[in-house]
């Protein structure tokens, strides 16, 4: 796609420009899905122009047992993917998903509260990063979201490298990119502002009209 005349102001105007690629979603029967945190802001005023519900996909890598920087699966609340090749028994695979999973429920319910995830059976699903550099993290995911059988999985994301871009339009049923850069070293220097989203940040855009004080009516 033609890149913009500069680099994206921040999180938000790259939502706002990323936007505009995904119209024809506009009140559809799906969900937009962010990769936190920094997929958050992105993901913000793309379901508000959409007008289609902000939710959060968390996953987290499962590492190989002597080599925990090395992955062999991954875990998201609902799924798992394990590598082939895991090299690892069932009982420590066992074990570190549990694990894993118990974190990502208390990490939805600081950002999401008593919220609960949309069913995504027959829904288009709108999975948004700020950005993407090898994709390998959001090819588990897709893989994950697809046991839940969706109607459609679309990536979108402001900026990728040509080598994601083909891995992942591959592998989604639409994969939508504001920017394809000729030369790419990391998302952040497509950004004016790639500042650190906070948690804090991120709770306040998922829940835009928290309930008052107190939970009762005044007398």
């Amino acid at each position: 796609m033609n890149a913009p005349s500069s680099m994206f102001q921040d999180r938000i105007d790259a939502g706002l420009a990323l936007a505009t690629h995904l119209q024809h979603y506009k009140n559809v029967d799906g969900v937009t899905l962010a990769v936190p945190r920094g997929g958050v802001p992105v993901a913000f005023p793309v379901a508000k122009i959409l007008q289609l519900p902000l939710e959060i996909i968390l996953s987290k890598k499962i590492g190989h047992p002597t080599h925990k920087e090395f992955a062999i699966g991954a875990v998201s609340l609902t799924g798992q993917v394990i590598s082939p090749h895991a090299f690892a028994s069932d009982e420590y695979i066992k074990q570190e998903t549990i694990n894993i999973r118990e974190q990502l429920k208390a990490s939805y319910a600081q950002y999401m509260g008593e919220r609960k995830p949309t069913p995504l059976k027959d829904k288009i699903v709108i999975i948004i990063d700020d950005g993407v550099a090898t994709g390998y993290t959001l090819l588990s995911t897709i893989e994950m979201i697809r046991k839940e059988a969706p109607k459609k999985v679309v990536v979108a994301v402001p900026v990728a490298s040509k080598q994601a871009a083909q891995k992942l339009s591959e592998v989604a049923d639409e994969f939508v990119c504001a920017w394809i850069p000729s030369r790419f070293h990391s998302v952040g220097e497509f950004y004016e502002d790639f500042t650190q989203v906070s948690d804090e940040e991120v709770i306040k855009m998922l829940n835009p009209h928290p309930p008052p004080a107190g939970g009762g009516n005044e007398e």
